[in-house]
């Protein structure tokens, strides 16, 4: 059962150690070309971006300055959880993208994310994904550091700006929203219950890690995702990103090595190595000889 909750408001606190990195804001964005791997430069496609709600403040605050992102879609954040749900709601977005005259490229702020992203498919444009099982690793700059992070602390549960505005995390706001609500719609005793079941997924974690680019991030919003690992008995730690691969994804310096292009028609799929993700096969159109 999957319920929306939600993200509280949070007020200020004083006393945090932790500081918002500096530099980030100040980064110049290059103005790469769409063909780096064969080192022929081109005018920037006109695109188009869809992405997650988690990675709303990332992608805006990059792509401000760059004149080719013509449009840009936000999607909820937690359609995740629905892959096929997930799935249709990105065939929508593309669809949408796709009557606009102008648009010659659609790139996601997506990466697999469950699965949900397999199947998608644009009508006339390039698509563009990122080898990434999920959001972090766009915030992490690259699915090698997030793999080797992952690998080495297997209990990690992520924080961002995004997710930390977007839904309420593991901790006492969602413990007790989620609570309140079960009460309201099953009685006590079996909220009780429900709230025991739960907590049974969390024992699988036991770090809270915030991760950021700079971008978004208050003392408060810090302070938040500490107390939440108190709260829940975790460590806690920071992670400062890198927007080398947010940034590539929007100016087009789409190498092989961290994205699929997708031509009309295409799709992706997941694969059970380093890459993540690969131009699935076609299928054989209604039209297509037997």
């Amino acid at each position: 059962m999957i319920l929306a909750i939600p993200a509280p408001k949070i007020k200020r606190t004083q006393g945090l150690e932790l500081r918002p990195a500096s530099g980030y804001d100040s980064q110049p964005v290059p103005n790469h070309n769409h063909n780096s791997e064969a080192g022929t430069p081109r005018e920037p496609l006109r695109t188009a971006v869809i992405t997650c709600a988690v990675l709303d403040i990332e992608i805006r605050h990059f792509a401000r300055d760059l004149a080719h992102i013509i449009h840009i879609q936000t999607l909820e954040q937690g359609l995740h959880n629905e892959p096929d749900k997930l799935r249709r709601t990105l065939q929508e977005a593309i669809t949408r993208a796709e009557l606009l005259p102008d648009i010659q490229a659609i790139v996601l702020g997506y990466g697999l994310c469950s699965r949900g992203a397999e199947g998608v498919r644009t009508a006339r444009a390039k698509l563009v994904i990122p080898r990434a099982h999920d959001c972090i690793t766009l915030l992490l700059g690259s699915k090698e550091r997030y793999a080797e992070f992952v690998k080495q602390n297997p209990g990690t549960y992520w924080y961002s700006p995004g997710w930390n505005l977007h839904h309420i995390p593991p901790g006492k706001d969602r413990y007790d929203k989620l609570y309140q609500q079960y009460c309201e719609k099953y009685g006590q005793d079996n909220a009780q219950f429900l709230m025991e079941q739960e907590q049974t997924w969390f024992k699988s974690y036991n770090r809270a890690t915030y991760v950021d680019l700079g971008v978004g991030v208050t003392d408060a919003d810090l302070q938040y995702t500490r107390q939440c690992a108190d709260w829940l008995g975790w460590s806690c730690d920071r992670q400062h990103g890198d927007p080398a691969l947010l940034i590539a994804l929007l100016t087009g310096d789409w190498d092989s090595d961290r994205f699929v292009v997708l031509e009309p028609g295409q799709s992706i799929r997941m694969t059970a190595d380093e890459r993540v993700i690969e131009t699935a096969p076609a299928c054989p159109g209604p039209d297509s000889p037997a």
